[in-house]
């Protein structure tokens, strides 16, 4: 077949037969073990979706690929549109699923994509496209296992970052911006967290940009343990 490669050629010619029982067996068998390993990848860093959304997911696609090559190449159907269909739900949901932090920053959009593209690697599962589905899966897994650690190093180089904020009181509020200031902080943006409206406590959500010589040359845990000092400050933390 025109779209034969390694895996395809090694496994041979029935594993690429419309409505095959054991190429089906295969395909459903392959996108569950796959989902399995990206749900499970999820799951071991506590995110909402886990091992039983990405299987159900990967299960969900692998047969709607399924099926759309069956009508087209044994009911000579031209127009199908169960993976189509499936792809636009799944981006639908991915996105409506997206939670909002306090601060209005995202939550959960990397489990979003990988949903979708578990969805996707699972319908080209289905259509027998087993080269491209393991170079897709070994690609994200191998994103998903290296980037994070390069990421939180280019992050913590840059004189920009976020930090949670409690302070003993509202009213301290501009205490506190004059001191950053002086200590060579300069203040980006600023947002109230409603949710502790009633402890009395001031939590905020800031950004702030290291500008001053000498803190540029340290690192933001050591910028943190010095705003944590300060006779305002309840606690600190940096957002990472």
């Amino acid at each position: 077949m025109p779209h034969q490669h390694a895996v395809e050629t090694f496994l041979g010619e029935w594993s690429q037969q419309p409505g095959d029982l054991y190429a089906i067996v295969l395909r459903v068998a392959m996108a569950l073990v796959l989902s399995a390993i990206i749900g499970w990848d999820r799951a071991s860093k506590r995110h909402a979706a886990g091992l039983r959304t990405f299987i159900l997911v990967g299960i969900t696609s692998v047969f709607a690929a399924i099926c759309d090559e069956y009508m087209v190449s044994q009911m000579k159907v031209n127009v199908t549109f169960l993976s189509a269909a499936g792809l636009l739900c799944m981006s639908t949901i991915s996105g409506k699923t997206l939670l909002f932090s306090s601060k209005n920053q995202l939550k959960g959009l990397t489990t979003s994509i990988c949903l979708f593209t578990d969805a996707v690697l699972s319908i080209c599962i289905g259509f027998g496209l087993y080269t491209y589905a393991l170079i897709g899966f070994v690609t994200a897994i191998a994103c998903m296992a290296l980037f994070p650690a390069l990421e939180s190093r280019l992050k913590s180089l840059s004189p920009q970052f976020e930090i949670h904020l409690e302070l003993k009181s509202r009213n301290l509020l501009k205490e506190f911006i004059m001191a950053i200031r002086e200590f060579g902080l300069h203040l980006d943006d600023i947002e109230f967290n409603p949710a502790f409206g009633t402890s009395g406590l001031g939590v905020y959500t800031l950004k702030v940009t290291a500008s001053g010589r000498d803190l540029q040359k340290k690192s933001h845990d050591e910028i943190v343990e010095a705003l944590a000092a300060l006779d305002c400050v309840e606690f600190v933390e940096e957002i990472k």
